[in-house]
């Protein structure tokens, strides 16, 4: 699933049926069907919220970049991170 690519245009959303705790540094969400339980990072989690939002991976990329005070988008690492979400099924893409 690495190799797996997305448009900038590209939008996720939360899947349903999640339990989000906040944590100091990050958040842990629990999928109540699969009894399953994610740590995320405080990117991840900013991820993941924006994925809430059903924001596009560019304007993802952009709010990172703003966040962190990148020199540039970090597309790449906002791709992957997206991709991991994808694959423990805390998003889907739109």
């Amino acid at each position: 699933m690495s190799s797996m690519t997305f448009e900038l245009t590209a939008t996720f959303e939360q899947t349903p049926g999640s339990e989000v705790s906040q944590m100091p540094d990050g958040v842990v969400v629990y999928q109540t069907a699969r009894e399953r339980v994610h740590y995320l990072n405080p990117t991840a989690s900013l991820v993941y919220d924006l994925c809430g939002e059903t924001e596009s991976m560019g304007a993802i990329s952009a709010y990172l970049q703003d966040a962190f005070s990148l020199s540039a988008p970090p597309s790449d690492e906002v791709s992957q991170c997206l991709i991991q979400l994808l694959s423990e099924g805390l998003i889907a893409q739109c």
